[in-house]
C-alpha cells in the first residue's frame, strides 16, 4: 500500500482496482508483478492500446513489448 502522501502511487492503486487487478496471493508465489507508478501503468495501457488484451492482463504483465507482440503470459 503506498504511504499516505504518496499522491502517485494512490493514483496507481486507483486504476489497479477500477480495472479489477487484485493483490490475492497464491501459495507461495505473491500476487505478482504490479506497476508502481503512474508511467508503468501508462506504458502498459499504451502498449495494450487496440489490441484486445483486458486491461487487467495489460496491467499485470511485466514487459510492455510482450503487449504490443501480442505474447502475453496469460
Amino acid at each position: 500500500m503506498p504511504k499516505r502522501r504518496d499522491s502517485a502511487g494512490w493514483r496507481t492503486l486507483t486504476v489497479l482496482l477500477n480495472a479489477g487487478v487484485t493483490f490475492h496471493s497464491g501459495c507461495c508465489d505473491g500476487p505478482g508483478w504490479r506497476p508502481r507508478t503512474p508511467r508503468e501503468v501508462r506504458e502498459r495501457l499504451a502498449a495494450a492500446a487496440g489490441t484486445g488484451v483486458p486491461l487487467s492482463v495489460a496491467l499485470t504483465t511485466v514487459d510492455p513489448d510482450e503487449l504490443r507482440s501480442g505474447h502475453t503470459a496469460r
